[in-house]
């Protein structure tokens, strides 16, 4: 009947007699369904090549077959160049969000922090609109918080005012921004244009991204005013090079100096997440996070593709855009970027060293964020439920947990048990467990000892038996799993094997049973795999770090002197740059290694010998 029902529908548009007179020019086409609603728009260097490919049903895949079988018309618009192809294709996907395109909706303008310059007393504030005021504009950030956050931080190393002009000129005494020591009261002239002149010089050096430039003239200072006795007033200077260097620790990107944003997305059962990282003068000025609606499961790459020309083409594009996947239309996005821009830009799928180290970081955050999205407490029950009609369970399960095994070459193995609840992962109740006395690389040994260990405190009640134990392995795991609870009598805890498919793909596990000899059918697209697979990939992750953790304990040292590298010379540097023993211990790896003569080697043993990992 379905079948009958999808034939009937696409008779009704003849799209044989449409392909013939297709132009084969660029240009974008709409496809309408009998109500007039757009169901996709999609751009083309050659029309007829594309739209004849949606009617081939060997390229098309289940969903946009059932995308074809709406359409009752479609709408042509013939373009000079692929470019402005791409260009109207972004346009009318904004305005028409239709229900197969990958779609952006923010429309947002962004905010800017602004330092006036037709003031005798400059003034530095949130800005958000047209730039028609004199002075400079530092950004954009991704939010309004992001602003808020970087004013309170300058605030606190660099007494300018923030206060409306308004307020600024009615004042007869000092507010109570002058009283904590955050602004120096020009409202009253209780600080002369020089002095004031230079806060602001120092202000602007430090969101330009001159911090380097900025912390040596303030060490400068210190020593001369050390020099002439001075002693408050150098303490003053070092005070405020610790404040400067706490704030880079936390927003400079060590090795950029230009302006760039990092651009990653991940997919994971439907589900798409973009994050954009801002990073305007060698400093990161935050992140935002993007979940586009698509109805198909688009692979990155995909995504990312039509993410671009929608979020950037109406805004202020950087020199360079840095992204976690390869484009297949860069060469196109990067022109028709340039061309809107007024500058070059381009569009890094590979990047090294620095960049690739932030790179990663904006991976790990992406990911994160599509995790949280994806555990909300009312889907996660949903998927308990479709969990047991998967499994076939008598009750819904309340507890699960899940063990995994990390090592390298049998070396510093470690077992972790992660647990899940209704609510999500229950953190304090996660255990790992340091594998001894096993064979090197023995993972089925290391299996039924940890599930041996862990379900030993069980008998002794120390935490109560879960429903279902997953083991992130094979038939061999989950044996060694059977064997170790039917050791301790334990009984009434379903095992579940998790095995990776053949391609090692997310969303192609092997569901495993100990009494079946074929893995398990789930229903394709069950919510009940997904959270399978999240609580397998927490189990790895939890392991993973245990891994860690152990394998560098032996590595870390307590005394400064002990760092090998790390002469007197250099020593007495980090002394004066952090202001004592102190500040050398708060700093962190990029701080350290901006320091002339630091490698980012030795920044990171100097880290390592003031800092020891602590457990989730």
């Amino acid at each position: 009947m379905k079948d009958e029902t999808v034939q009937q529908k696409t008779q009704q548009f003849d799209a044989k007699a449409f392909l013939k007179t297709l132009t084969k020019r660029p240009g974008i086409y709409k496809m309408l369904n009998a109500d007039g609603e757009v169901l996709y728009i999609g751009k083309a260097k050659n029309l007829k090549n594309r739209v004849s490919s949606y009617f081939n049903k060997q390229n098309c895949s289940p969903k946009q077959q059932v995308m074809v079988a709406r359409i009752a018309s479609i709408d042509v618009t013939v373009t000079h160049t692929e470019g402005e192809a791409l260009l109207l294709e972004s346009q009318q996907i904004k305005r028409y969000k239709p229900r197969y395109n990958i779609c952006l909706r923010d429309d947002k303008s962004y905010p800017f922090i602004y330092i006036s310059s037709h003031h005798d007393f400059p003034r530095i504030t949130f800005h958000r609109g047209a730039k028609k005021r004199p002075g400079k504009y530092f950004g954009p950030y991704p939010s309004a918080g992001a602003v808020r956050e970087t004013l309170k931080l300058l605030q606190k190393i660099f007494p300018v005012r923030q206060c409306e002009d308004s307020y600024y000129q009615n004042r007869s005494r000092p507010c109570l921004q002058y009283q904590i020591e955050r602004c120096t009261a020009p409202c009253v002239n209780l600080v002369s244009k020089t002095d004031y002149a230079q806060d602001v010089e120092n202000t602007l050096l430090f969101l330009e991204g001159k911090s380097d430039q900025l912390i040596n003239q303030l060490i400068e200072k210190m020593e001369q005013a050390a020099a002439e006795l001075a002693f408050e007033k150098a303490a003053g200077y070092r005070d405020q090079i610790g404040k400067i260097r706490s704030v880079l620790e936390k927003h400079f990107v060590h090795g950029e100096k230009g302006d760039v944003d990092i651009i990653v997305c991940a997919v994971k059962a439907g589900l798409a997440c973009v994050q954009v990282f801002f990073i305007r003068n060698g400093q990161h000025l935050g992140n935002k996070t993007f979940f586009p609606a698509t109805v198909e499961e688009y692979s990155p790459d995909n995504i990312l593709q039509a993410f671009i020309p929608q979020y950037y083409l109406e805004k202020q594009v950087p020199y360079e855009l840095i992204v976690s996947h390869d484009l297949e239309e860069r060469e196109l996005l990067q022109q028709v970027l340039s061309h809107q821009a007024g500058h070059q830009v381009i569009i890094s799928p590979k990047v090294r060293s620095e960049r690739l180290k932030w790179l990663q970081l904006a991976q790990t955050n992406v990911e994160n964020a599509l995790l949280s999205k994806l555990s909300d407490r009312q889907g996660l029950y949903a998927r308990f439920l479709n969990l047991q009609e998967e499994l076939g369970c008598d009750e819904t399960p309340k507890r699960l947990e899940c063990f995994d095994i990390s090592h390298i070459q049998g070396d510093q193995t470690v077992a972790s048990c992660v647990v899940f609840d209704r609510e999500g992962p229950v953190k304090s109740a996660y255990r790992r467990f340091n594998i001894e006395g096993i064979t090197k690389g023995d993972d089925y040994a290391a299996i039924h000892q940890a599930v041996s260990r862990r379900f030993t405190r069980l008998k002794k009640g120390e935490h109560e038996a879960p429903d279902i134990l997953f083991i992130d392995g094979g038939k061999g795991q989950v044996h060694q799993a059977e064997k170790a609870l039917a050791e301790l009598d334990v009984k009434n805890v379903m095992i579940v094997g998790v095995s990776k498919g053949p391609d090692r793909k997310p969303g192609m596990e092997k569901i495993i049973l100990p009494s079946e000899d074929q893995p398990l059918d789930f229903t394709p697209g069950a919510s009940a795999l997904l959270l399978i697979q999240h609580i397998r990939d927490e189990a790895h992750r939890f392991a993973i770090t245990g891994h860690r953790q152990r394998r560098n304990k032996a590595k870390r040292q307590s005394a400064l002197e002990g760092i090998a590298g790390l002469g007197p010379k250099r020593r007495q540097l980090l002394l004066k740059q952090f202001g004592g023993m102190q500040g050398v211990s708060r700093a962190g790896v990029d701080a350290l290694c901006s320091i002339d003569g630091i490698s980012r080697q030795l920044a990171q043993r100097i880290y390592d010998t003031f800092h020891l990992q602590q457990d989730i």
